[in-house]
C-alpha cells in the first residue's frame, strides 16, 4: 500500500471459484479506486477450492480488457482465516458465498463482511449472477453489475477514509 488517502483499508472480493466474478471485481474496484486518489490494498479469492492456481476465465479476461482493466494476471486462490485480520472489508458476491464466508471467519476475525450490492443505493443484498455457464452476454451483465458495485463501494470507502483523517 502506498501513496494517497488511507493506508488501512484492503478489500477482498470473493465468489466461489476465483475465476469469474470475484477477480471482474477485484479488477474493477482497483480502477475505480486508483481514479479516486484511494490507497488500499485490493485481491480476490473463492470460497471453494476448485480453481486455485487457474488465471481468471477467458471471458471474464475479455470483458474486463474491453473495459481498458488487465485481469489476466491474476490467480485464484480460496479465503484463509489470515485474510480476516489483513483486510478491513471482505465483500462476496452473493448471500451463498457471504455466508460461506461467515463460516469460514474467526470469531476475532476484524474484517467487515457485505455484499458488493450492499453500497448501491436500493439493490442492498442484491446478488451477481454467476456467469460461468452463461455465454459473453452473461459475462457483460456480470461485469455490468460488478463495476456499478465496486464505484459504490470506492466511493463509500473514499468517504469513510476521509471522515477517519479528519
Amino acid at each position: 500500500m502506498h501513496g494517497g488517502i488511507n493506508h488501512t483499508i484492503g478489500v477482498l472480493f470473493v465468489c466461489l471459484g476465483n475465476i469469474c466474478r470475484s477477480p471482474m471485481a477485484e479488477g474493477a474496484f482497483r480502477a475505480a479506486s486508483q481514479a479516486r486518489g484511494l490507497a488500499c490494498h485490493v485481491d480476490s479469492a473463492g470460497t471453494a477450492s476448485y480453481h486455485i492456481g487457474h488465471r481468471p476465465d477467458p471471458r471474464a479476461v475479455e470483458v474486463a480488457s474491453l473495459k481498458g482493466i488487465d485481469i489476466s494476471g491474476q490467480s485464484a486462490r480460496q479465503i484463509e482465516r489470515n485474510d480476516f485480520y489483513r483486510f478491513s472489508h471482505i465483500i462476496a458476491l452473493d448471500r451463498a458465498n457471504l455466508e460461506g464466508v461467515r463460516a469460514k471467519a474467526p470469531r476475532d476475525g476484524t474484517a467487515r463482511l457485505a455484499m458488493l450490492m450492499d453500497a448501491v443505493e436500493g439493490r442492498r443484498g442484491e446478488p451477481v449472477a454467476d456467469p460461468y455457464y452463461g455465454d459473453t452476454a452473461a459475462f457483460e451483465a456480470a461485469w455490468s453489475t460488478i463495476s456499478l458495485g465496486a464505484e459504490a463501494w470506492a466511493e463509500l470507502l473514499l468517504l469513510e477514509a476521509k471522515t477517519m483523517r479528519a
